[in-house]
């Protein structure tokens, strides 16, 4: 007799929003029906209506809590799947993302997609591609006293809102410029969409291997966006003379930098794997996202 081996999916949704804990219990309703073990965090089951089967793990327990399951599916919104993506990087399961929120772009599917998402989920009818991710390292008195990773963006940012950061950029081991602002964005091509977008960065289309650092606010004659090889480091030094700044990897987590602080970013070791449903192409994921306007458009001649 063929042994086979029970599968589970882990899931992980925005409890504070009504949509997602009615989104949560569909998917779990469908996946129990499939025969596919359903886990999702202790702290979350009070908020959710969970029949006895689903499976309850403790997320400061110390153990990856998603050892043993083929995916992660994230309900919510941007927020949520940054939360999704700290513990896909860790295990390297998928991550599966539903948009419950305003953009979504780390997402694959929306809401009224839930049906259809259980179906490719039991079938395994996706595929998995790896993202880029940035290492971060903190120096003072030329010691690292801090590290971090981040998916979308690294940034450097004052902390005083009365006060310019004051800060010198560099691109492998050679200064480019100094200036005053509000800080600096180092970003990979998935964060091209979010904070450096906002800042005034190019989009970069996700199969681009490459990093950005774009300037927030500078007040320069010459403070333009930049990309850089892969495996360019990126620095940031924030100098003696200014107001403390703070450093954000994908704005959940945050550390002091003091005067003199120096931010070394560079390509990550560990990718993030998202799961993908749709062979739609990157341009099209981008206009229907931002709701761009291409009323007009004949294409190319047959």
């Amino acid at each position: 007799m063929t042994k086979t081996t029970a599968r589970t999916v882990f899931l992980l949704a925005h409890t504070g929003r009504p949509a997602a804990v009615r989104s949560a219990e569909l998917v779990v309703q469908g996946l129990l029906r499939s025969g596919i073990g359903v886990r999702v965090l202790t702290e979350e089951a009070v908020d959710l209506p969970l029949p006895p089967a689903v499976e309850l793990v403790d997320a400061g327990s110390g153990q990856d809590v998603l050892d043993g399951s083929e995916l992660l599916i994230v309900l919510g919104g941007d927020g949520t799947l940054l939360r999704g993506a700290e513990f896909a990087r860790a295990s390297g399961v998928p991550m599966l993302g539903v948009n419950l929120g305003r953009v979504g772009f780390l997402a694959e599917a929306e809401r009224d997609d839930l049906d259809k998402v259980v179906d490719r989920v039991v079938t395994r009818s996706y595929e998995v591609e790896e993202r880029m991710t940035l290492d971060v390292e903190v120096h003072t008195d030329g010691e690292i006293v801090h590290t971090d990773w981040a998916l979308n963006e690294a940034s450097v940012e004052k902390a005083a809102r009365e006060r310019m950061l004051e800060v010198v950029t560099e691109v492998d081991g050679r200064p480019v410029s100094r200036f005053g602002g509000d800080g600096v964005v180092c970003a990979t091509p998935t964060g091209s969409t979010a904070y450096a977008f906002s800042a005034g960065g190019p989009v970069v289309w996700p199969e681009v291997e490459a990093l950005l650092m774009v300037p927030i606010s500078a007040h320069a004659l010459f403070a333009k966006p930049l990309v850089t090889t892969p495996d360019s480091v990126l620095a940031v030094e924030v100098q003696p003379q200014t107001p403390n700044g703070v450093l954000w990897c994908d704005g959940r987590r945050t550390v002091e930098l003091p005067a003199g602080a120096r931010v070394e970013v560079r390509r990550g070791a560990v990718p993030v794997r998202l799961a993908r449903l749709h062979h739609a192409s990157f341009t099209d994921r981008l206009v229907a996202k931002f709701a761009l306007p291409v009323a007009g458009w004949r294409g190319a001649p047959n």
